[in-house]
């Protein structure tokens, strides 16, 4: 009987395609299985490697395999894709994740630890909660604009737009003001939540190590530098400060033939949340520049004098993100050269 050397997972949430692959690269089985059939294939079957997409529910069922001694290898979606042959369904992508993970270039995602996730989670319902609180402001200032009561974008309108509901010489009609007290009512909620989150991510921040030594670096905060904690794998497995911003997706993309060189914009292919947030940093340091009139960083300085605000602020976040690495991998804090 054919040795099974590799099982390739399609995931979903309720039934799993299997397909097996022995030690000669042949197809063995390709078959749907339930959760509970899953785990115990995956309990019962000698180790042997574990291939998934990496998507949804990939880490735990990551997790899962190597609890039980098999090698874990996740695949980025836009790496299977190349291999699928002709009909997109199950089997044929189970086959395509099997072809991916069999390739000796294929570069593979590390497996989260829980704590990791966890870490992912609180950073993301705090974002949600920050978008809910948006959401809620934007659409109060809308209706009361349609009665003539026009106030600035952000929370600090709050007051403003309280004061005009209260206010019983004008003009709004009772239904409003009961619904802008209920819009108050829920905005005050997330606000408490909001600082809350923040106020524990602050202390994270300072009594983790880790997360101290980024926040040395201009530019980075307890936000970055929890979702640099949360998203980020371990940065020893880049080999250089380039190909962490890369991943990050802070680096141009290439459309080079012929030995011809041709850059573009950035490659927008990494990390959506930390690269967003460096951005957001850098445009912040930007701004400062700019006010004061100069940097004691004088790349930074010249940068701004010839360059748009947003193009400096990307080439700033990619060296912000180089930094990052530098200052993890070293075990340092950050000293401006």
């Amino acid at each position: 009987m054919t040795t099974i050397s590799m099982l390739a997972i399609d995931l979903a949430k309720g039934s799993f395609q299997v397909c097996a692959i022995g030690s000669d690269g042949a197809v063995l089985y390709n078959r749907v299985l339930s959760r509970t059939r899953l785990a115990a294939l995956l309990a019962e079957q000698p180790a042997c490697v574990v291939a998934m997409e990496a998507c949804a529910t990939s880490h735990h069922w990551g997790r899962v395999a190597q609890r039980h001694g098999h090698e874990v290898r996740l695949v980025p979606a836009a790496y299977v894709k190349p291999f699928v042959k002709r009909q997109k369904n199950d089997r044929a992508d189970a086959e395509a994740i099997a072809e991916a993970a069999s390739r000796p270039t294929m570069r593979f995602v590390v497996v989260k630890s829980v704590e990791t996730q966890g870490r992912a989670v609180a950073f993301r319902t705090h974002q949600c909660l920050v978008r809910q609180r948006t959401q809620l402001i934007n659409a109060l200032r809308g209706h009361l604009a349609e009665f003539g009561l026009v106030a600035p974008k952000g929370p600090a309108s709050l007051k403003m737009l309280g004061s005009a509901l209260a206010d019983e010489t004008s003009e709004l009609p009772d239904t409003v003001r009961q619904m802008g007290a209920i819009y108050l009512e829920q905005i005050a909620r997330l606000t408490e939540t909001i600082e809350r989150l923040a106020a524990e991510l602050e202390a994270a921040s300072k009594t983790d190590p880790a997360l101290r030594r980024l926040r040395t670096i201009p530019g980075i905060g307890p936000v970055i530098a929890g979702a640099v904690a949360a998203f980020a794998p371990e940065l020893d497995t880049f080999d250089s400060g380039r190909n962490f911003a890369a991943w990050l997706g802070l680096v141009p993309r290439q459309r080079s033939t012929g030995g011809k060189v041709k850059l573009g914009s950035v490659s927008k292919m990494g990390q959506t949340d930390i690269r967003r947030l460096l951005i957001v940093g850098a445009m912040s340091v930007i701004r400062w520049v700019v006010r004061k009139r100069g940097s004691a960083n004088r790349w930074l300085a010249a940068l701004v004098t010839r360059k748009p605000k947003m193009v400096a602020a990307v080439a700033l976040a990619n060296k912000m993100a180089r930094t990052i690495w530098a200052v993890t991998t070293k075990q340092e804090d950050y000293r401006m050269a």
